[in-house]
């Protein structure tokens, strides 16, 4: 006799919505201190092999994680500076830029109203009512919120690294202690293949980032644009959140073109050249550096980086597709999960062995 406990269908769903909507508030919840941490293993996996080497040379092993989270931090600082510096600069010269973006305001408005036949001051009033509910809308608290919470990322980050790196044995006996004996291949192939995920997907984002932000300011710098540089460094900032950041780090230089210039020659330019930086990325860079190395299909890219913002904010976008790398890992080690680590990949096959129409055909 089967005395096995079988859960209706119904009971399963609830039982998964429930765990699914508890993991999320829980993630929500406890999210200052999961971020940072999450981060902090990120960033350890990655710069392990460094510490490993300083090791083997026989540098003491504090001295040696020290090194590498000091110099770690030097580099964070030094692109904070520059950008720090290109944000102060644009900060100076915003008064004119202002002036600049109302009288092209101007200029839009009398366009429309004499393009379309539409009352000037009707114009006007609906600029005004738009505005009034955009700042009605803007939390002021919820950005101050986000503002923390990068800065508490920024304090934390330093040492939950130094952390991690100097107990990674422990944490490694752990997780062997954890699983069984005839576990212990499967766990170790997921570990290996996780650490192998990180450091050549973040690798690889580094320098597609370098070289993004290179052409877009060289780009930009052709034309003329102000503010080239920093909008090249943010444009390749930007780029890494898939598919969504692309597309905001257009529209911010097509604006400052538009505002500072007095054709519209230059957004169109602007434009070209982004839409030309991206088919490089897209066709040479990305599939040479980034894409080969965590293989998500491009659907649940875009959802990925839109929960892992409603959760966790920008953090989360950041963090959304190395996250989803590594639970596809997971999943397609595990028997019952093989499906969903097939759903979380690019392998899109030529035809489906499932055909409704069929099915329904051989029942009749």
């Amino acid at each position: 006799m089967d005395k096995g406990l079988k859960i209706p269908f119904y009971a399963k769903v609830a039982l998964v919505s429930v765990c699914i909507f508890a993991f999320v508030y829980t993630m929500k919840v406890g999210q200052h201190i999961i971020v940072p941490l999450l981060y902090g293993f990120i960033l350890a996996i990655l710069v392990n092999p460094l510490v490993n080497f300083l090791i083997r040379k026989k540098v003491n092993k504090l001295l040696a994680i020290s090194m590498v989270v000091t110099l770690a931090l030097i580099g964070v600082g030094g692109v904070l500076y520059i950008v720090s510096a290109q944000i102060t600069m644009f900060g100076e010269s915003y008064p004119i830029l202002q002036k600049k973006m109302e009288e092209k305001g101007g200029e839009l408005v009398h366009w429309i109203s004499q393009t379309f036949k539409i009352r000037e001051s009707k114009i006007d009033k609906w600029i005004v009512e738009t505005e009034s509910k955009a700042i009605n809308n803007f939390a002021i608290g919820d950005t101050i919120a986000e503002a923390g919470r990068m800065i508490l990322i920024s304090l934390l980050l330093p040492v939950y690294l130094f952390m991690i790196l100097y107990y990674k044995q422990l944490l490694l006996e752990f997780v062997r202690k954890v699983f069984k004996t005839e576990y212990h291949l499967t766990v170790s192939e997921i570990l290996f293949k996780t650490k192998k995920i990180i450091q050549t997907y973040l690798v690889g984002l580094f320098f597609e980032m370098l070289i993004m932000a290179v052409l877009n300011s060289v780009g930009l710098l052709i034309l003329g644009i102000d503010y080239a540089i920093i909008l090249g460094i943010t444009g390749a900032i930007l780029n890494i959140i898939p598919y969504i950041g692309g597309v905001v780090a257009i529209l911010l230089p097509m604006v400052i073109a538009f505002v500072t210039k007095d054709s519209l020659i230059y957004p169109a330019l602007v434009l070209a050249i982004y839409i030309f930086t991206q088919f490089i990325d897209n066709h040479y860079i990305s599939p040479k550096i980034v894409a080969s190395r965590v293989k998500i299909n491009a659907l649940i890219s875009i959802i990925g980086v839109l929960v892992g913002g409603a959760i966790w904010g920008v953090p989360g976008m950041f963090l959304s597709i190395p996250l989803i790398g590594i639970i596809k890992v997971i999943f397609d080690h595990i028997e019952p999960l093989k499906p969903w680590g097939f759903l979380l990949g690019n392998i899109v096959p030529a035809k489906s062995g499932f055909s409704l129409l069929k099915m329904i055909k051989n029942k009749k």
